[in-house]
């Protein structure tokens, strides 16, 4: 099943959940309320009962007036619910005529005999149908004095108060359920609503969740879509989603993804290209060479045999380089650090290229500083990367006048640079200088450029030292090649 389909079931279904319950307890929530607000009414209805009972216990000062008159007890309570809407319930039902028993006679030292609770074995009845109640007279203690009080049914009791003492009590079952009258239509009607209301709110949860969903979903579909492609290896996808969440977030590392891909493409390709081109050219120079040595076209003599070993010689140099880059790729090359002085090795490595610089017709320019500036360093690495810079500049810049300078920056970094006043490079080759195999000239002659390897070298020399190397315009006019090395 789809993402789309899964994630709108889950919403639809918890919404359906939700709305139902919501119904049924709001259902239940009206039906308790009703039936309390008729049982309240009910008992509001019959207070003036309750007036009327305290005059009958005032005019003997106890219930001897009405105890067990059940005929008594139900025309007064019939006659107050006269008016009432629950007065037809009471004129539904069949009065029941209860036997009743003379009370024993009163003695002289007491005004009230205690009673049983039920006092009246024959009013021993089941409990009223949920559309009527009983009543009760209870004393003081509880007791029952006249009417139906069955100890299985809950009762809402009103105080009967004679000077401020409390004399019996008027209760009035609770109905649990209602059956009839402008209630339960009301009830009836309002559970209709209820399941109109949850319809609708159901109806309004699909409009929702639908497109909910489908925006969600969307972005997802596409940069699925987006990796079949990259898989397939076309990197020139691009998803433009105008998101700010993770989506958003996604679709533009995605992007970033697609770019890398791309580039690393490109990359492998010119890679594949410059490397075939810079091994097929000594190999088929020395191919020529021996073939016409062996055609007789040129003689078998120590020159031309010298020359088929300069080729010999520049394939050799070509093939350790690129050993030399794979091993500092995979980790492989080993470095010995120790802390040096980098002012002090400066110095040493200015006298070792002196006179090479001066039988190019180059002028060097020192600006080392004075004070003390400890690195931890391979010095031989370190010294292989800058053999490969001053190389560079001598053989291809053209330059007269070459600069190296050796100071501190915040206190935190060492920085060497070296810079001339030749050709220069232009702005658009300066970022990929660094690159295995970059030529800035495309027809890669030997004579203005070397293999493009001597750079990558120096790079991931300055980078096992957790340096950084950046090239730039110089001051001069030519070419600056800047070394950041930290500080011990």
């Amino acid at each position: 099943m789809k993402i789309q389909n899964k994630l709108f079931l889950i919403l639809f279904g918890f919404s359906l959940t939700l709305v139902t319950v919501l119904v049924f307890l709001m259902q239940w929530s009206i039906g308790k309320g009703m039936i309390n607000y008729v049982n309240t009414k009910e008992v509001e209805a019959l207070k003036p009962i309750v007036v009327k009972l305290a005059e009958e216990y005032k005019a003997e000062n106890n219930w001897f007036s009405i105890r067990g008159k059940h005929d008594k007890f139900r025309r007064l309570i019939s006659n107050q619910l006269m008016a009432s809407e629950f007065s037809s319930k009471q004129k539904n039902r069949t009065p029941e005529r209860l036997p009743v028993r003379r009370p024993p006679p009163i003695s002289p030292l007491s005004q009230e005999m205690p009673t049983p609770r039920d006092a009246f074995p024959e009013n021993r009845t089941p409990p009223p149908r949920e559309d009527e109640a009983y009543y009760a007279l209870l004393d003081h203690n509880e007791r029952i004095v006249v009417g139906k009080y069955i100890d299985t049914i809950d009762y809402s009791k009103t105080e009967i108060m004679i000077s401020d003492s409390v004399v019996g009590y008027f209760a009035v079952s609770k109905r649990n359920q209602l059956t009839q009258g402008y209630e339960v239509d009301f009830i009836e009607q309002q559970q209709y609503y209820l399941w109109i209301i949850a319809l609708l709110a159901m109806i309004l949860v699909t409009l929702v969740t639908l497109p909910l969903t489908r925006h969600l979903v969307e972005p997802i579909k596409l940069i699925t879509h987006g990796m079949h492609k990259l898989t397939q290896g076309d990197y020139q996808q691009r998803i433009n989603l105008k998101r700010q969440d993770e989506l958003g977030q996604l679709s533009r590392d995605y992007n970033e993804l697609a770019n890398t891909l791309a580039a690393n493409e490109t990359a492998r390709k010119r890679w594949l290209a410059n490397i075939s081109h810079e091994l097929r050219t000594p190999v088929a120079i020395l191919r020529g060479e021996l073939e016409a040595m062996l055609d007789d076209v040129r003689p078998l003599n120590k020159s031309n045999i010298s020359s088929a070993n300069d080729e010999v010689k520049h394939l050799q140099r070509l093939i350790d380089d690129l050993n030399l880059l794979t091993t500092a790729d995979i980790g492989g090359m080993h470095y010995r650090k120790s802390n040096e002085e980098l002012t002090e090795l400066m110095h040493s490595v200015v006298e070792t290229y002196r006179s090479y610089l001066n039988d190019a017709s180059i002028t060097l320019d020192l600006a080392i500083s004075d004070k003390p500036i400890n690195v931890y360093i391979d010095k031989t690495r370190l010294c292989q990367s800058f053999e490969n810079i001053i190389h560079n500049a001598v053989k291809y810049s053209s330059a007269s006048l070459f600069k190296i300078s050796v100071n501190i920056s915040d206190q935190s970094t060492a920085i060497i640079t070296f810079e001339d006043n030749g050709v220069g490079v232009n702005d658009k080759h300066l970022p990929h200088l660094f690159e295995y195999l970059y030529r800035i000239e495309d027809s890669r002659n030997r004579k203005t450029g070397g293999s493009g390897l001597g750079l990558s070298i120096c790079r991931q020399i300055i980078m096992a030292h957790q340096g950084e190397i950046i090239a730039e315009k110089s001051k001069l006019g030519g070419l600056a090649m800047i070394i950041n090395l930290p500080l011990v």
